[in-house]
């Protein structure tokens, strides 16, 4: 299991995580190594929104990529994704407080609810 921060997550589960254009960061690191590799379950954990409050968890990805549907499951700190291949995002978890519509109006994609989605503390 792979656990990494990311920048931006697709609908298909296609991850950014190493650049914003113009901006200095640290470089990629070993993200790619580690996304690549066979049979790992990639976990990526982040804010669903950044600063300014657009969505992170988008249809497609606006920055560079770090590995093409790579990602398994989303954690942020509002909910919780499962990528479902060939599919899309499945709503598994809400955070305290949060409700489906506070989800989808701070989601830049569609997804779909798990029929036992849980409400975290």
């Amino acid at each position: 299991m792979t656990i990494l921060g990311g920048m931006q997550v697709s609908s298909r589960g296609d991850l950014s995580n190493w650049m914003v254009p113009r901006k200095m960061v640290k470089g990629m690191g070993g993200a790619m190594d580690l996304v690549s590799a066979p049979k790992s379950r990639v976990v990526v954990t982040m804010t669903h929104t950044s600063k300014d409050g657009s969505p992170k968890i988008l249809q497609e990805n606006t920055l560079p990529l770090t590995g093409v549907q790579c990602v398994d499951r989303i954690i942020t700190d509002k909910c919780v994704f499962d990528v479902i291949p060939n599919k899309g995002l499945l709503l598994r978890e809400l955070s305290y407080g949060q409700t489906v519509d506070s989800i989808r109006a701070s989601t830049g994609c569609s997804f779909e609810v798990a029929s036992d989605v849980a409400e975290t503390y």
